[in-house]
């Protein structure tokens, strides 16, 4: 190398030789840096996450649920969760993550990964964060939790009367119609319609609950009232599986809402303690409104404040800072007791299990109330130019979107369904109960 420095010709030479290998070098470092990175702790916590979302479900929501009703129909909402989940986990599979997430335009997705065509242990989905990765397959099972459980949520609202085929026929047309298109629209980037408006759904406001809520709403109306209803008592048999069902609620929370980070970092954190200090908030709101308007807190208010809290927390847990959580948890938590009182009076509807009161309300006002605490003002993640006006009015077009559209589909599904199986099962059958009358079977011996 000395002497190439003491003759000229002899170094342009050698860097002309060189100039190959630099440049393929170059290209080599920056195929190595284009190339996207899968990290084992963000696969884990998916993994994990994934689980959480299916506890929620199983045995949490069919807990919640079951402790609700008589005890007469305890096993048949028990029967509604799982066999409503593990259908549209299928249905998930077969069509639902290709017209979800498998590309396609504004409004709907391709038909390219029918039956998870194209789907391997090679092939990534994007995360938030450029150049990171997950596994396909990761995404494909997380989803399909999110999907399962929304589905199920809407069996509480028309408990105690309804046909078992009604049920499982009513959840396929609703998934395949409502239920896809709305998180196509909200969740698929960059075309999704609501996407591009720039609508802020971090775990699924929109998508699962105001959704599920209107479903449950319509329902509750179009299948009827059940026979007693407003002339005797209807109780909960069960308010401890109530409460257990909410805990375990609460704990797989944390995978659907920190699980929607994609990854294992400081927003999954920030997601994580919303969601513990929004339910807590709700929690202790509702039961205090309880305590002012009935003078007594209820075991039952109690875990109700628990769910309207994390229902409301969920669009805004990844944007918002701890102290806009705490506030939006406990306007939930108190505007859902009216919600299952007042508002249920109004609306007229015999929404058994209160899914519209609890998660259409508290998913409108999760919705809302996101484009105001995302403001960096108020501790949220926004850009500096956030503006709270411009991003409450997107807020609102996405919650009318989902209110019109899934009431629209709901009304269509269940005239379907009506026509082809029927609704309601005998009224000898609703007294006896659907345990024996649709399951041959008892939840307690006599």
């Amino acid at each position: 190398m000395v002497d190439a420095f003491r003759h000229p010709r002899l170094l342009l030479a050698v860097a002309a030789l060189a100039l190959p290998a630099v440049s393929l070098a170059q290209e080599a470092a920056a195929a190595v840096e284009a190339a996207p990175v899968v990290d084992k702790g963000d696969v884990a916590w998916m993994l994990t996450s994934t689980l959480l979302v299916l506890l929620m479900t199983v045995p949490g929501l069919a807990l919640f649920y079951g402790g609700l009703v008589r005890s007469k129909n305890v096993l048949s909402v028990l029967m509604q969760v799982l066999t409503v989940f593990s259908l549209i986990v299928l249905l998930w599979v077969a069509y639902g993550y290709s017209l979800a997430f498998g590309g396609g335009g504004a409004f709907i997705g391709t038909t390219d990964k029918l039956f998870l065509l194209g789907v391997t242990k090679e092939t990534l989905a994007a995360t938030f964060t450029a150049g990171v990765s997950l596994p396909e397959y990761v995404f494909v099972a997380f989803q399909s939790t999110f999907a399962g459980i929304t589905g199920a949520l809407i069996v509480g609202a028309f408990a105690e009367r309804i046909k078992f085929r009604a049920v499982l026929l009513f959840s396929v047309l609703w998934f395949t119609f409502a239920y896809l298109p709305i998180a196509h629209m909200v969740w698929y980037a960059p075309d999704g319609w609501l996407f591009a408006k720039g609508a802020i759904d971090f775990a699924g406001g929109t998508v699962v609950h105001i959704n599920a809520g209107i479903a449950g709403l319509v329902g509750a109306y179009l299948v009827g009232r059940r026979v007693g209803y407003g002339r005797e008592a209807i109780k909960p048999h069960n308010v401890t599986f109530t409460m257990i069902g909410a805990s375990l609620l609460w704990v797989g929370w944390f995978g659907f809402n920190a699980g929607s980070n994609l990854e294992a970092t400081a927003g999954a954190a920030l997601a994580f303690l919303n969601t513990l200090l929004a339910t807590a908030a709700a929690a202790l709101a509702w039961s205090l409104v309880e305590a002012v308007v009935k003078g007594k807190p209820s075991m039952l208010g109690g875990a109700s404040g628990v769910v309207a809290g994390l229902v409301a927390i969920t669009p805004a847990c990844g944007t918002v800072g701890p102290l806009g959580a705490i506030a939006i948890g406990a306007i939930a938590g108190a505007l859902c007791v009216w919600g299952v009182t007042g508002l249920k009076r109004l609306l007229g509807a015999d929404d058994a299990l209160d899914v519209f009161g609890v998660h259409g309300l508290g998913g409108i006002i999760g919705a809302l109330l996101t484009g105001v605490f995302t403001a960096p003002s108020l501790g949220g993640t926004g850009a500096a130019d956030f503006s709270i006006a411009h991003q409450v009015g997107v807020q609102a077009l996405s919650v009318g979107v989902t209110v019109v559209w899934s009431g629209v589909v709901s009304v269509i599904a269940f005239w379907i369904v009506k026509a082809v199986v029927g609704l309601r099962v005998p009224e000898e059958a609703e007294r006896e109960g659907l345990d024996i009358t649709s399951h041959g079977e008892s939840a307690y011996e006599t």
